[in-house]
């Protein structure tokens, strides 16, 4: 299968059992994407929304993910950048690459948790709340979502 150069978007509450292929699933409550590789390899892709990991901007026409997706576990090792629907390549990255950035992730992972252990400090880590009804909207959900930032 080609790689796919274009993706789509769906909000969801709950990423669905199967994923279609260019569909990204955004579930804001669960803070969770998830898609299948864009190299056309069939492996699901999921990216946790946290302060340490992915940022997600909706433009209110498209999405974007950041930083780059590197599947460095998958057999294709495949790299993009998901940036307004579009799949852009990146690079292949070598063994000592994919260790450095592992190695980078971690220490930035690490400060950040420290720093919200510290008393006073505005950094809160926290599961995603578990809703205990259904929202009663996708939107109100989303601007209840926002309004906390």
């Amino acid at each position: 299968m080609p790689a796919r150069m274009k993706v789509t978007h769906q909000f969801v509450e709950f990423v669905p059992e199967q994923l279609q292929d260019g569909v990204l699933y955004v579930s804001v409550v669960y803070a969770t994407v998830a898609h299948k590789c864009c190299c056309g390899c069939g492996y699901e892709v999921v990216t946790p929304l946290t302060p340490t990991d992915w940022k997600l901007l909706f433009d209110g026409e498209t999405v974007s993910l950041e930083p780059s997706i590197g599947n460095w576990s998958f057999p294709c090792e495949s790299h993009y950048w998901i940036r307004r629907n579009k799949v852009q390549w990146a690079g292949k990255w070598t063994r000592q690459q994919i260790q450095v950035g592992r190695e980078r992730d971690a220490v930035q992972k690490r400060r950040y948790l420290q720093a919200a252990e510290q008393p006073g400090t505005a950094a809160k880590v926290a599961a995603p709340p578990k809703p205990s009804v259904p929202p009663s909207s996708f939107w109100r959900t989303l601007a209840r979502r926002f309004r906390g930032r």
